[in-house]
């Protein structure tokens, strides 16, 4: 009886201080409540394989042309700033960035303001799935088609021709002098981010429209009684209530402007001072072949991105905490 004692409690003593594995349980010091190790592995099994695409198709190119930012147009050796100099001196890349900067402004305000404008004024009216329907419409073309479609509205001829593109059709028949809309640098830039306009205005609508109707009742009930306006109602309730969903869609606008590319290649290639970055950025890599500056931009680009998905981000936790 005794020996049998002694046994158990040397094995008893064995267990506290080694602890002891079934299969993928172990049970000791190191996890006291026993829980398994297999879920861990498992999890690991299946993210595995997207970490990996991540760093292949993300990570790797994103670090590559950080370094290759710092080097020569063949990519042979280091530079230093050289390309970044470039950029920021360069009358043609300074002209780009100037380009950049009117698509920021003009586009996102164009769009997210007639975006919010047509949602206000549409909200509660009997048409208003059809309002909505129509100017959605253009999303549903891609950049390509968009830019044909309004390089065929914009269409010059030189006066005393017959005049085949709308507008300068219109201009004729009012007897006036046609104009060179994707020419003039005077407002090419401006007739090209129109057509981002008209293209993004009805996104924006549906989103803020969306916002709109999760503004409850009895809070503009109880504006109206307290004789509030229409203006101080959509100053002081509607803004104030849609402020996350406008923030959405602000950012989601600063990042796709900034990415802008499709129109200007298809309507002018980027000529009569319309570049962008992301078209200097193609054409520095596929015409020029100049690596260096091009990997350049593509990081000025990424730089200039960033902080709006940071901003976007703080404000999704900041949601989350109030909740």
């Amino acid at each position: 009886m005794m020996a049998m004692l002694m046994k158990k409690h040397v094995a008893g003593a064995a267990t506290r201080r080694y602890g002891r594995r079934r299969g993928w349980l172990w049970v000791g010091p190191g996890n006291k409540s026993g829980a398994s190790l297999e879920p861990m592995w498992r999890g690991w099994l299946w993210i595995g394989p997207a970490i990996l695409l991540v760093v292949i198709f993300f990570m790797y190119p994103l670090l590559n042309t950080l370094v290759t930012s710092f080097q020569n147009a063949d990519a042979t050796h280091f530079v230093g700033l050289k390309n970044y100099q470039t950029i920021f001196t360069s009358a043609v890349t300074l002209e780009v960035l100037k380009n950049n900067l009117l698509w920021l402004l003009l586009g996102t305000i164009l769009t997210v303001g007639l975006g919010l404008l047509v949602a206000v004024l549409v909200n509660h009216i009997k048409a208003e799935s059809l309002v909505k329907s129509a100017l959605f419409v253009p999303m549903a073309i891609s950049f390509v088609g968009a830019g044909i479609i309004w390089r065929l509205v914009y269409l010059y001829q030189p006066a005393g021709e017959t005049q085949i593109g709308l507008l300068n059709a219109l201009l004729a028949r009012m007897q006036l002098p046609p104009q060179a809309w994707l020419v003039n640098s005077a407002f090419n830039n401006y007739a090209m981010i129109l057509v981002y306009t008209w293209m993004w205005t009805g996104f924006c609508m549906v989103i803020l429209s969306a916002g709109l109707k999760n503004i409850p009742e009895d809070l503009i009930e109880a504006a109206k009684i307290d004789g509030a306006g229409r203006w101080m109602m959509f100053w002081h309730i509607t803004v104030p209530q849609i402020r996350p969903t406008l923030a959405v869609v602000i950012t989601t606008m600063l990042i796709n402007v900034l990415k802008i590319f499709d129109i200007i290649y298809v309507m002018t290639g980027g000529n009569y001072h319309t570049d962008v970055v992301a078209l200097e950025f193609y054409n520095q890599l596929f015409s020029f072949n100049n690596y260096g500056l091009a990997s350049a931009l593509a990081v000025l680009l990424l730089l200039a991105i960033v902080p709006v998905i940071y901003f976007n981000i703080r404000r999704m936790h900041a949601e989350e905490k109030l909740r």
